[in-house]
Order: structure tokens, then C-alpha cells, then sequence
């Protein structure tokens, strides 16, 4: 608007510059007149350079702004200003404000990204490189007369025959979350009664909690069904690998506690143990694929790295929700909600 009223001003000073001219050559200078034909002037130069002005440059910015907004993805519209005329410059302003920040963080989930898929390449070719490697060691050692050692052959064909094993179960797991993720994986759901599988689980892995003088309890008898409608070999694949992570990593005669609550329609099932815990700068990577907290001494316990990646997906692929807390030397609870059945 104000560019409007200067370039009229502009149109009318003109006007004012003729006259004064006008007088120079006629000698002749009338006031009322020169203040009239300025104000005429002013008046229809304003209106020109404001219809030019709107429908030229305004048109330009409508289309403009029109671009700038299909780029922009859909949302619920802003009311603020609904009685107000906002001025288009200030509205294409602002949406290429809105579109540069969303730019910026597409930018930043792309390095993210990249970042972890150079991360997860590495993963992959680590995980497989160590029994690779170790099958090729045995068996050129085989090869150089080891078999005819009888105090080595068969251990060593053990020992080979083992990282076989292990190179299978990481490439199945890789196959298991892929087709989670693309949603090619689907879901056998059945009504079972989920507190009578978490009691054959713990009958299951107890031999194993004995071992590293671990408790495995349930909160209470839960002596009633508790229904949920869920893949039952699925949710048993969960609560075994969280029951046995509780085990490998929970402190010496220390305990893991499994309850189960209800809340609304849904069962919320929580794995609670007393182990070593997890430092906070952890837990937001902690169901990340080959994310391990302690490299070396979750090597040493075995395992593929992928074990929470693929709680996490069946957890989701659910539609439920899966949630992690704790701390140093206090243990871990992960609790995740089922849906309930009737």
C-alpha cells in the first residue's frame, strides 16, 4: 500500500513540475488550480497504479502462493485471520517460511537416514563377518590334514556347523522384520488366554534362570483367563526374547517379574527385572536393529542384535505400543499393551 500512495505522489509531483514549467514559459501562476490538478492527479494515478498494481503483480503472487502452498503437505486451516484481509505478500511470506523449515527437516531426516543406513550396512557386514570367518578358519584348517586329527575334526566341524547355525538365524531375523515392515508378514490373530502363556513361558526358561541364579515369578496367581485376540506365536516370540534378555543381564540371584494389567480394552503386559540397567542415553536406540548397549558382553551372551528390532515391529504391526524405562544398576521394565477380548 505503501508503494501505491508514493508512486501516486510521484504521478501528482509531476503534475506540480509541469505547471511550475507552465509558468516559467506563460509567466502566469494560479495556486487553486495547481492544488486541484494535483489532487486530480494524485487521485487517478492511484487508481491506475492500483488496479495495474493488483491485478499484474497480485495476480502473479496469488499464482505464486497457490504453488508455494501445493508444496506443502495438507493440514487443518488456520482461523486466526478468517474475518481479516492479510495482505498477499505477507501470506506467500509466510508460506515460504512454513515450506523452507519443512525443507530443512526433511533435509535432517535425510542425514538421519543416511546416517543409519551406513550404520545398519556396517551391522550387517560386522554380524556376518564373524561366523564367515570363523567357518573359513576351520575348515582351512581341515583342509591343511586337520581331518585326519581326530583330537580336532569333529570339534572343529562342531564349531563350523555352529556358525552356520548363527548365519541362518541372523538372516532369518533380517527376513522377519523386512517383511514386518513391508506389512508382507500377516498376523494369525486368535483368542487365547495370555496369562496361562506367560506361565508355560516362564516353565520353559527356568531351567535357563537357574542357571544364572535368576527368580522368574509372575506378580500374582492371575488364576482367572485373561483374554486377548493377538498372534499367539508371535507374542510368545516377544516374551521369550524379553524374558531371556531380563535373564542374560540380570544380576546375580536377582529376580524378573512379569505382571499383567488391565486398562480399558487393553492388557498391559510389563517385564520388570533388577538387573544392570540401561544408561538414558541408550534407550532411544534401544530397539534399533543391531543396536547393542554393551558390544562386547552382548556378543559373549549370543544373539543376532535383532531380537528388540523384531519385538518392536510385532509389538506395532499390532497396532499396539511398546515402551522402555530405566537406569543404572536399577534395572529395567519394558511393558508393552495387548488388545483385550471379551
Amino acid at each position: 500500500m505503501l508503494t501505491l500512495i508514493l508512486s501516486a505522489v510521484s504521478a501528482a509531483a509531476q503534475t506540480i513540475l509541469i505547471s511550475l514549467i507552465t509558468y516559467k514559459i506563460t509567466d502566469r501562476f494560479d495556486l487553486a488550480s495547481c492544488l486541484l490538478s494535483f489532487f486530480i492527479s494524485f487521485i487517478i494515478s492511484f487508481i491506475i497504479i492500483y488496479f495495474l498494481y493488483n491485478n499484474i503483480i497480485f495476480g502473479k503472487i496469488d499464482k505464486l502462493y497457490l504453488l508455494v502452498k501445493a508444496q506443502q503437505p495438507k493440514e487443518i486451516p488456520n482461523t486466526e485471520f478468517q474475518l481479516d484481509e492479510i495482505d498477499a505478500i505477507d501470506r506467500l511470506e509466510d508460506e515460504i517460511k512454513k515450506l523452507a523449515q519443512e525443507r530443512n527437516k526433511e533435509a535432517e531426516q535425510n542425514r538421519h537416514l543416511d546416517s543409519y543406513r551406513k550404520e545398519f550396512l556396517g551391522n550387517v557386514s560386522h554380524e556376518l563377518k564373524t561366523p564367515i570367518f570363523n567357518i573359513q578358519g576351520y575348515v582351512s584348517t581341515l583342509i591343511d590334514g586337520g581331518i585326519n586329527d581326530p583330537s580336532i575334526n569333529v570339534e572343529y566341524l562342531k564349531r563350523a556347523d555352529k556358525s552356520v547355525d548363527r548365519m541362518i538365524q541372523i538372516i532369518d531375523d533380517l527376513e522377519t522384520i523386512s517383511q514386518l515392515e513391508i506389512g508382507t508378514l500377516e498376523l494369525d490373530l486368535e483368542v487365547y488366554d495370555i496369562a496361562q502363556q506367560v506361565k508355560d513361558i516362564i516353565d520353559a526358561l527356568e531351567f535357563q534362570a537357574t542357571k544364572q541364579q535368576i527368580k522368574l515369578q509372575l506378580a500374582k496367581k492371575y488364576d482367572k483367563s485373561l483374554l486377548v485376540k493377538a498372534d499367539k506365536f508371535r507374542i510368545r516370540q516377544v516374551l521369550v526374547n524379553l524374558i531371556t534378555n531380563s535373564i542374560k543381564y540380570g544380576s546375580e540371584k536377582g529376580k524378573t517379574v512379569i505382571s499383567l494389567n488391565l486398562f480399558n480394552e487393553q492388557v498391559i503386559v510389563e517385564i520388570k527385572d533388577n538387573g544392570i540397567g540401561i544408561a538414558e542415553k541408550h534407550l532411544p536406540r534401544l530397539f534399533e536393529r543391531f543396536y547393542r548397549v554393551d558390544k562386547g558382553r552382548s556378543r559373549e551372551q549370543g544373539g543376532t542384535g535383532l531380537g528388540l528390532a523384531i519385538v518392536k515391529h510385532i509389538i506395532e504391526a499390532h497396532g499396539e505400543t511398546i515402551d522402555v524405562s530405566s537406569a543404572i544398576n536399577e534395572g529395567t521394565t519394558i511393558s508393552f499393551t495387548l488388545k483385550r477380548s471379551n
